[in-house]
């Protein structure tokens, strides 16, 4: 199954989303999820049955228009509806001056005055009415198209009320030209032309209010430079960044941008990342270190080889997630979407009863048409389809600028549920930047051969333990021999031919199976009593020695757990070190639930074990050796997530390695389904109030409302809502 999106043109409320989202995933080979509020759709699809051809084929067949694959690069084009909206702004006013300026006692047009010249008078306003049913063409097209398909939404809803105002009062017209001067007073061709000028003018202050939800991804799009310096045999040369291959060499200067992702082959310096770890942080940067495109280079000069370059690049797949996250459906919008989805019809039926009841009670036929039209525009459901995907847009833009990638909406839902908490220790709890604290050597071999044994083996792992011995060499300038037959064990370590020899670096869950008898475990406990991690070297099952690795707790985790606490979270550490090690790390955590010694196996066992007593389980790992527990966990997050977004089986990343973002993720979290609440309450409360007075239940009280003021307050509803979710980028 491959995954696109494409952007949907025409969508105007909750009903159009769920026509084209319901069609789609009608089609063989097809799952699919729309965004109203970015007006997009998610879809995965068959490669082998169908192409993106027959996906915008689809979109077209359910009633609506394919504007292309999305690309976070597109430039917007110039939008011309402000000039639009000043236009017929004026011409309402004109409008509304000749209709109504005699109830206001207003100097009348002496031409088109209602009572001297009726004919006059009525023709003028027809005519004053064509511009606006073009205007206004795209929302009746819609309608229409809609109701033939029968899935009616908004636009068939202003649709039926414009077109029986227009029809009734041509009608009427015909019969002034005729002579029947006293149907004048019964003529609604404004109250049509003002309910689409309300409802464009909606839309328009609808649509720059969106705008500003989609901020964090174009600031992403935007962070990367054009152009980029070209190493040549020359010399230096601006290219653009289309220009650049993979493996070319690039230069970047202090002050500069590195242009795309990669890895310096010469120089050292620093580099400001917060564009992608949410916080200014300067990193400190060397010969076969990676860069970030988009980082600034703060005092030297490198040259980097190109590895990663347009839409592989990391800010490419960060933007990408986001999107697509803004594309699938929290469980709350999947409820609110089955309600907009009867509702439409619901309303359309309840206009109708008002219609009929209105004629059976005795009243004129232009009474009823007007509280008909009334009802269906004030009941459009435009505040009821924005309600959720609107709030859910700006928290994951929200939480990508902070340096939290939320993989779907349903995990942006699901994270404030969470009760129980466990963190991995090595590279989670502590940096992973292990060091070697104390080497006993029981062997022929000396410590420095030793150590190039180990470092030979660990160099083909990507445990946070290899970095120790890494680091070791590296400073000691030892180099490394050439291992064959490399194994890594899960939970274990590693292990492979060193020299013709069969060379194990592990714990001591090693010894067992190769049933060798542990002599040495009383260094083994010393070690562990000085919070270090314990590496068995064995060759010919001998133990060669044992040495002591030691990792330095996160400077923000005691703050962090001690926060999580306090919210009433239960917090665990599960390790796969020995019990000596982690009980060091947790007593000083101040962690009381510690599971040592355990295998990826073992963890996963107790997550489900947690899982199956009902406990909403997060658990926070490296992103390397946790990948089984973090899939398996309702929610899984975790660090390390700038080597490889795309692989990483987490579903939050964050990119900064910084677990007290963690308490961010769930305050979003909690604040995001509050406003989604807030939208939804505020969005049925209208309807509520408003409807049973476009019925007319509350005449009796000389309260009413006519289809223009019907217009206005279908507006201020989407407005609240909006306004509402905006409250989530603060």
């Amino acid at each position: 199954m491959k995954k696109v999106i494409l952007k949907i043109g025409g969508m105007s409320c909750s009903a159009c989303q769920n026509r084209v989202e319901k069609y789609l995933n009608k089609q063989d080979g097809v799952k699919a999820s729309v965004n109203l509020v970015l007006g997009e759709a998610l879809i995965e699809y068959d490669e082998k049955l169908l192409t993106i051809n027959d996906l915008e084929r689809f979109i077209k067949e359910s009633g609506y228009t394919s504007l292309g694959l999305y690309n976070e690069k597109e430039e917007n084009k110039k939008d011309y509806s402000i000039y639009y909206l000043i236009v017929f702004g004026l011409l309402t006013i004109v409008l509304m001056y000749i209709s109504m300026g005699h109830m206001l006692h207003l100097p009348q047009i002496p031409l088109l005055n209602m009572k001297v010249h009726p004919i006059n008078y009525s023709i003028a306003l027809f005519l004053i009415t064509i511009p606006y049913i073009i205007y206004g063409f795209s929302i009746i097209k819609s309608g229409i198209k809609n109701i033939v398909h029968k899935s009616p939404n908004m636009d068939s809803l202003v649709t039926i009320g414009v077109l029986s105002c227009i029809i009734y009062s041509f009608i009427n017209l015909i019969l002034i030209i005729n002579g029947n001067f006293s149907l004048t007073e019964f003529l609604y061709f404004e109250s049509a032309c003002t309910v689409i000028y309300f409802i464009k003018l909606g839309r328009f202050i609808d649509g720059k209010s969106k705008e500003k939800t989609k901020e964090a991804i174009k600031e992403l799009v935007q962070i990367t430079p054009k152009t980029a310096l070209l190493k040549t045999k020359d010399g230096e040369k601006e290219v653009t960044i289309d220009e650049v291959k993979v493996g070319d060499t690039l230069i970047c200067k202090p002050g500069m941008k590195v242009a795309v992702d990669g890895v310096i082959t010469y120089g050292e310096t620093h580099l400001d990342t917060a564009f992608i770890t949410g916080e200014s942080k300067q990193d400190k940067k060397k010969v076969n270190d990676k860069v970030i495109a988009g980082s600034i280079n703060i005092s030297g000069y490198i040259e980097y080889e190109a590895q990663k370059i347009g839409p592989s690049s990391t800010i490419s797949e960060i933007v990408r997630l986001v999107v697509e996250a803004t594309n699938t459906k929290a469980p709350i919008e999947k409820v609110a979407d089955k309600v907009s989805g009867v509702f439409v019809p619901l309303i359309i039926l309840i206009s109708l009863i008002t219609l009929i009841g209105y004629l059976l009670l005795g009243h004129q036929l232009n009474e009823a048409i007007l509280s008909f039209v009334t009802v269906l525009v004030v009941a459009c459901p435009c505040a009821l389809g924005l309600a959720t995907p609107l709030a859910v847009v700006i928290s994951e833009g929200f939480s990508a600028k902070k340096g939290i990638l939320i993989k779907t909406s349903e995990t942006l839902e699901s994270v404030h549920k969470v009760d129980t908490i466990i963190f991995d220790k090595t590279g989670t709890l502590t940096y992973g930047n292990l060091r070697i604290s104390k080497i006993n050597n029981y062997s022929n071999y000396k410590e420095e051969e030793l150590i190039k044994m180990v470092a030979s083996l660990e160099q083909n792992s990507s445990h946070p333990i290899a970095s120790a011995f890494k680091t070791y060499t590296n400073t000691n300038k030892i180099k490394l021999e050439k291992i064959t037959d490399f194994t890594n064990m899960p939970g274990i370590g590693v292990k492979g031919i060193y020299k013709g020899k069969t060379i194990y670096a592990t714990n001591n869950k090693i010894l067992k199976k190769l049933k060798i008898e542990n002599k040495y475990n009383s260094d083994e406990v010393n070690l562990s009593k000085d919070g270090s991690s314990i590496i068995y070297v064995i060759e010919n099952n001998q133990i060669l020695a044992t040495i002591g690795v030691k990792d330095i707790i996160r400077t923000n985790a005691k703050e962090t757990i001690s926060a999580l606490q306090k919210m009433g979270k239960r917090v665990m550490m599960l390790s796969g070190d020995n019990h000596f090690s982690a009980s060091i790390v947790a007593k000083e955590l101040k962690i009381n639930e510690v599971k040592s010694d355990l295998l990826p196996q073992d963890k996963e066992k107790i997550l489900k074990e947690l899982k199956n007593e009902g406990h909403i389980v997060m658990m926070v790992g490296d992103g390397i050796n946790d990948a089984p527990s973090l899939a398996i966990s309702d929610i899984g997050v975790s660090l390390n997530g700038k080597t490889d977004i795309a692989a990483d089986s987490a579903d939050v990343i964050l990119m900064n390695d910084d677990i007290s973002k963690i308490i961010d993720l769930l305050n979003i979290s909690k604040r995001t389904i509050k406003i989604i609440k807030e939208n939804l309450f505020w969005a049925f409360f209208y309807n509520i109030l408003m409807i049973p007075i476009a019925i007319g239940l509350l005449k009796p009280f000389n309260i009413s409302i006519s289809p223009m003021v019907a217009s206005i307050s279908m507006m201020i509803s989407s407005l609240t809502v909006v306004f509402n979710s905006l409250r989530l980028r603060r």
